[in-house]
């Protein structure tokens, strides 16, 4: 494959590949529709594929968190009481829910967080966004989360109360009908404030803490990302995401703790989700609020490192190499 230098990368020498010819007589790299479609496809496998593969642990963490009396000795005690009460498919409890959820979850999150990064560069211009950049990563995420925790929420609330209620329902299907039969349309979003509140904080610092990381990271290697090999990029991008996984844990902790609290169990007449939470947050305390983190620290820095690293790796083989970079740093 012949390659040519873009003068853009001597300022801006980061950049998703689109400065790479195609091969001769190959397809054009998509643009447009074509091309946010596969980055949102690329999202929802990584997405799906990370939650999917931690629904042990995530089962661990709500238990954790929703009953701190019983499992109180740490996360590896707290499987083998699990398995040795529930059996051991008990710790794929809710995994149906997960691996659609958060597929549709993903697509939104990374799709749309390409999307209001491209259009917040279009309308800034590259160099007063690049010199912003910070505030392009964070507010291109946090429009994104939004949209992609309305996809979420019902198949959250789902999936929790499957895990904190082991009898309510047989799985997913029962359970998602069960809960718009008898609870309609509130029962799946009483959870959307505090999902918005763990998420969107969640989601801005996974991004943006992210996206430095990997700036400093290729800096430190004396190279530009057009000069890396794509395995490099891959490990890098395991490095960044780990860091910016402890980061987004320790972030939305709190409001993790407190949507797992409130999706446990219906409203009572009269109780707002907002009064709930007050209520809830002064029951628990500070220390409360953290409970499980350990768990959720291993979770989600797994995770997130495994979410780029797959998201890197499927935009390359789906050729969805034309996104914008906005990062700065020197040539070698």
């Amino acid at each position: 494959m012949s390659s040519y230098r873009s003068p853009i990368l001597d300022y801006f020498p980061i950049r998703a590949g689109g400065d790479v010819a195609p091969v001769a007589g190959g397809p054009p790299p998509p643009t447009g529709v074509s091309l946010f479609a596969r980055y949102a496809l690329a999202g929802a496998v990584c997405c799906s594929v990370t939650h999917g593969g931690l629904t042990p642990v995530d089962v661990v963490k709500t238990r954790i968190q929703l009953e701190p009396e019983v499992y109180n000795k740490g996360m590896v005690t707290a499987f083998r009481q699990v398995v040795k009460a529930e059996g051991a498919g008990a710790l794929l409890t809710g995994f149906g829910p997960t691996v659609i959820g958060y597929a549709l979850q993903g697509a939104f999150k990374f799709g749309g967080y390409e999307f209001w990064k491209k259009t917040a560069i279009e309308y800034f211009g590259v160099e007063k966004a690049s010199q912003n950049r910070e505030l392009i990563y964070l507010g291109a995420s946090g429009i994104a989360e939004f949209f992609a925790d309305v996809a979420l929420c019902p198949l959250e609330a789902t999936r929790i109360r499957l895990v904190s209620q082991p009898t309510f329902a047989t799985g997913l299907a029962s359970g998602f009908g069960k809960i718009a039969k008898h609870e309609g349309l509130a029962g799946f979003y009483s959870g959307f404030g505090p999902i918005l509140f763990k998420q969107v904080p969640y989601t801005m610092a996974k991004f943006g803490v992210y996206e430095v990381a990997f700036e400093k990271i290729v800096a430190a290697s004396g190279k530009p990302k057009s000069e890396l090999s794509p395995g490099v990029i891959s490990t890098m991008n395991l490095g960044a995401g780990l860091i910016a996984g402890f980061a987004a844990a320790i972030i939305s902790q709190p409001a993790d703790t407190l949507l797992s609290k409130i999706n446990k169990t219906s409203a009572k007449p009269g109780e707002t989700v907002s009064s709930r939470l007050i209520k809830m947050a002064g029951e628990l305390g500070p220390r409360g609020l953290f409970t499980g983190l350990g768990a959720r620290l291993v979770m989600v820095g797994t995770l997130t490192a495994g979410q780029f690293a797959i998201y890197g790796d499927i935009k390359r083989a789906l050729n969805a190499t034309g996104g914008y970079e906005i990062a700065k740093v020197k040539v070698a």
